[in-house]
């Protein structure tokens, strides 16, 4: 299994810009521990899963990479797309034309703060979202998504932390700071 992990504007900067917000570990520092859970937890082993990582402050180059030939091969999507979760409207074209399931994540609760906080152009086409988790947000919406691909729509949807408190996605009880997206 092959899993893009893509981010947007400004996440380059985590760990410099408002610690408070988005916690004090670099980008790197997340992209490095996510690999490590991976090659270490029996949900990666089983499903022999690669993450694949980008990120960039230009649309456009994230549009590039899900057209490459090789992102097209990927089986699903955590993307923190930062900004352009209120005005991507092409990254939203690119994603529907890249035709697999993805999960957005932030690192702070965007449903209470930012400019133009009733716009998602992701909202109707995400598998789920995951907001207000810092770092956290990451392995939620990795073990979420790789849930999902495995066709473990129960274990998706569990929310006991006991389900959870053995591996490193989540060390923690799941609350409302974790959101579904709801099919119509």
């Amino acid at each position: 299994m092959k899993i893009l992990v893509i981010n947007g504007p400004n996440l380059n900067m985590l760990g410099k810009r408002d610690p408070v917000k988005y916690g004090t570990l670099s980008l790197e520092t997340i992209k490095t521990q996510l690999s490590a859970c991976m090659s270490r937890q029996a949900i990666a082993k089983k499903c022999d899963c690669t993450l694949i990582f980008f990120q960039s402050n230009c649309e456009g180059a994230i549009i590039d990479f899900l057209q490459k030939e090789s992102s097209r091969e990927a089986d699903g999507i955590l993307i923190n797309p930062g900004v352009l979760v209120r005005y991507g409207y092409s990254l939203r074209q690119a994603l529907i034309d890249h035709g697999k399931p993805f999960v957005e994540v932030h690192m702070s609760d965007i449903n209470k703060t930012g400019v133009n906080k009733s716009v998602n152009v992701l909202e109707d086409i995400r598998l789920c979202q995951v907001v207000s988790l810092k770092k956290k947000s990451y392995f939620v919406g990795l073990k979420k998504l790789i849930l999902s691909l495995r066709g473990s729509r129960s274990q998706l949807r569990e929310t006991k932390q006991s389900s959870y408190s053995r591996d490193c996605f989540t060390p923690f009880a799941m609350t409302k700071k974790c959101y579904e997206h709801k099919s119509k």
